[in-house]
């Protein structure tokens, strides 16, 4: 009995260790893609079991650029099930309203204005990201504050929607208050996928992830190195550089089908960046193909 409290002793010990992660071999070939790289990413991951979670700065507040028209697509989304829109509402867009400096796919088909269903408005607000038809939707809510409140009413708590795209424009730095957790965006993925108690219609919630599988994949985005027939659905949020070349985000965010039906939720937030652009793009494609490869694998 004499060697009792050593092997007490020894058991404790064994006991405060935490317990591996069975992500623990994707996490740490993420970690060395991230290690020579100047700039915060925040990551996020859920897996088809329960189990397969991975988070890498996942609770830092970061800018979401237009990532955050995934949410707001949803809160209109919601205004629609609630009977105080429709889809096929026809919304005019006077030429005026297109005499700004912001992205927009919409000035480019309607130079001269014109006439378009909400229904289009969100299809170019998500699908190619348009600035001009986030604001028009922004503005047929009540604001930014009505996307926020949507948001918290659904359980996504760790996430500012404060300012539309003309005032996040307006000044670099209005950018980092419109900000999500790398969790936060998971989550919201997969609460808005996922659909329980009914939160938006069987034709709203259809209608989204229809929109969100035809958003436009740029350079080097989270599908580039994945098979060409993979389903993705995804949101991207980009704030270009500044004057020192700092890029504020290069954001990505999505669901992507494995060959076998199984899926996956990935957020990938890249922030403050000091790389070259085509580094923080290609960082979207590696950790999602890493990603990919493991759960392909298993």
């Amino acid at each position: 009995m004499k060697n009792l409290p050593i092997i007490l002793l020894l058991f404790a010990f064994a006991c405060s260790q935490a317990p591996l992660s069975k992500m623990d071999p994707l996490k740490k070939e993420i970690q060395n893609t991230l290690k020579d790289k100047d700039a915060t990413v925040g990551v996020s991951i859920i897996g088809p079991s329960s189990l397969d979670t991975l988070s890498i700065n996942g609770d830092l507040h970061l800018p979401m650029q237009s990532v955050y028209k995934f949410h707001l697509a949803a809160a209109v989304l919601h205004r629609v099930d609630q009977g105080e829109l429709n889809l096929s509402d026809t919304i005019e867009i006077t030429k005026e309203q297109l005499d700004n400096p912001l992205w927009s796919v919409i000035r480019k088909d309607y130079p001269n204005g014109g006439k378009l269903s909400l229904g289009q408005v969100i299809k170019y607000t998500v699908a190619v990201s348009d600035n001009v038809g986030c604001d028009l939707l922004f503005e047929m809510i009540g604001g930014p504050s009505v996307a926020q409140e949507y948001m918290n009413k659904i359980g996504i708590t760790d996430i500012a929607i404060l300012h539309n795209e003309e005032t996040m424009q307006s000044e670099w730095s209005i950018q980092y208050l419109n900000w999500t957790t790398a969790k936060s965006a998971t989550k919201v993925l997969k609460t808005l996928y996922e659909n329980k108690d009914n939160l938006l219609s069987t034709a709203s919630h259809q209608f989204l992830w229809d929109v969100m599988k035809s958003s436009w994949v740029g350079k080097l985005s989270m599908k580039t190195y994945l098979p060409e027939t993979t389903v993705i659905a995804h949101k991207t949020g980009h704030s270009g550089k500044n004057e020192e070349g700092l890029t504020a985000a290069q954001n990505e965010i999505g669901i992507i089908w494995l060959p076998n039906g199984d899926y996956f939720y990935i957020s990938i937030l890249v922030s403050d960046s000091s790389e070259e652009s085509e580094v923080n793009r290609k960082l979207l494609a590696d950790i999602t193909k890493l990603t990919w490869d493991y759960f392909n694998d298993k």
